[in-house]
């Protein structure tokens, strides 16, 4: 499988490097489309050897890589059909240059209708590029319906057709790809929200832009890659790697806080100490006697806690009673680093708050409460959303989901481990946890927040390999996280 690069450009960005290929480097924008379509031919031949193709053609670039893909098809002997969208004598510069080499080299287009049966055929869609502004509507949504349908091997050039490339955001409807290649730059939108449903496996091509032009150019965001991690000082002890608190489980909510605590054990806190309800102390200790529980019922016994602890974890279980919102009072006014969760975000929500040292985890959800706005708001731009976050409460902001973004105020990462298994119950309690016993460690919030994301992910991608999707609970995480912390 290609290894992709970290580096993750908007629309407007990766327009620009193909307006300076073109104007500064003299790169005719012909030889650019002939680049592309070589680079999914290749990919045609490698997995498709003499298949007969079907190619669904739009307007503008993306429609002429469609008709550069059709001719190399054709020469290497492939029975190709092609459908257009857009008549083809409408097309304009390098698209209509492509056309007419497909047509010279004896090749025929037809007119797309919805009668077409594309059984035992692999369809390049070429429909719609990365500058699709409005719902796809009329002849095109015609087509991608019929090519969904279809369940038929797809290609998508540079991005699904309807998906947009900048929020990830299905606009009406948009083709299900069995590969996307995506030219010049990773579209950011391609890694986050219901992307991960469209745009199947992702393969990249820089076409040969020269080096300087990326140089140039500072990405939107950057994927999260694997961490390895330095082996241990065999004289370390326990107080060298920190002292986390882990505040919340109210009555009836022992099992949130007993997740996160045994997670920030798992990442290698030296120290874990919970306060919780005098009811829960006891039986959290039941399953992880390692942990040191205290019984706390009032701002004045948390006081001690909060002085011994490196980092303070408040949230998980915490409820929205009385005494959830004094001792999330009592924890913000101190001066540690905090990892807000759960509940203390839905309470802070009410409440807003600014402080550069804390790391704010939230579903979306959550995200749509602190922004007093709607969940359907956060799905539609998730790079903004968990921008406005960070404006608002500062910190590092974790947001949750498919492709989860961080956002530190200077940067956003992505990260792109994780499986639909991890929709269940204590999940994001082990997030939590994990965040917080790398910071206890002298992590940075943002490297830890980076860093426990990219683990979670890994640890349930790790623990459905074993068992499956179905079923899988954040307690099975446990092992997994442990073995990829001493990779």
């Amino acid at each position: 499988m290609q290894r992709l690069p970290k580096e993750l450009y908007s629309v407007e960005q990766v327009r620009e490097m193909d307006r300076l290929a073109i104007e500064d480097y003299a790169i005719p924008g012909i030889d650019l489309m002939r680049k592309a379509g070589h680079v999914v031919f290749e990919l045609i031949q490698t997995h498709y050897a003499q298949c007969l193709l079907a190619v669904f053609c739009g307007a503008g670039n993306n429609a002429g890589d469609g008709y550069v893909i059709a001719q190399l098809a054709k020469q290497a002997g492939f029975k190709v059909e092609v459908f257009y969208l857009s008549k083809p004598e409408n097309l304009k510069g390098d698209a209509a240059t492509a056309y007419q080499g497909f047509i010279t080299s004896g090749g025929q287009a037809s007119a797309f209708n919805n009668d077409l049966d594309l059984t035992g055929r692999v369809l390049v869609d070429a429909l719609l590029g990365t500058g699709l502004d409005r719902n796809v509507s009329g002849q095109y949504a015609e087509a991608i319906s019929l090519i969904n349908q279809a369940a038929i091997p797809v290609i998508s050039v540079d991005i699904p057709s309807g998906l947009n490339a900048d929020t990830g955001v299905v606009m009406g409807c948009a083709v299900v790809a069995t590969w996307s290649v995506s030219f010049i730059g990773l579209k950011q939108g391609m890694f986050t929200g219901f992307a991960a449903e469209y745009c199947g496996q992702i393969i990249y091509a820089d076409l040969d832009i020269p080096e300087t032009i990326f140089q140039s150019m500072s990405h939107a965001a950057q994927l999260i890659t694997s961490v390895d991690f330095a082996k241990r000082a065999r004289c370390a002890h326990k107080g060298h790697h920190g002292h986390v608190l882990l505040v919340g489980g109210d009555d009836g909510f022992s099992g949130a806080i007993s997740l996160a605590s045994e997670a920030a054990l798992r990442v290698g806190a030296g120290l874990v100490s919970v306060a919780t309800r005098k009811s829960h102390a006891n039986l959290v200790n039941v399953t992880r006697p390692e942990l040191m529980c205290h019984g706390v019922e009032g701002c004045e016994a948390l006081l001690p806690l909060l002085n011994k602890a490196s980092v303070v974890v408040v949230g998980p279980g915490l409820g929205q009673s009385l005494w959830a919102k004094k001792l999330l009072e009592a924890v913000i006014k101190s001066d540690k680093p905090l990892v807000i969760d759960a509940d203390a975000l839905n309470l802070l929500a009410t409440k807003r708050q600014y402080r550069d040292n804390w790391v704010l985890t939230p579903h979306p959800g959550e995200a749509a409460r602190l922004l007093g706005c709607s969940t359907d708001d956060i799905a539609n731009n998730r790079f903004l959303a968990a921008s406005q976050i960070q404006t608002l409460y500062g910190g590092v902001i974790v947001l949750k989901g498919t492709g989860t973004l961080i956002d530190n105020g200077e940067g956003v990462s992505v990260s792109t481990t994780g499986n639909p298994g991890m929709a269940s119950g204590g999940m994001g309690d082990v997030l939590a946890g994990m965040v917080a016993g790398l910071v206890a460690q002298q992590w940075t919030l943002a490297q830890a927040a980076n860093t426990a994301v990219f683990i979670h992910g890994e640890a349930a991608d790790l623990a459905a390999e074993v068992g499956g999707e179905r079923g899988l609970l954040a307690s099975d995480l446990m092992p997994f996280i442990r073995k990829l912390m001493n990779k």
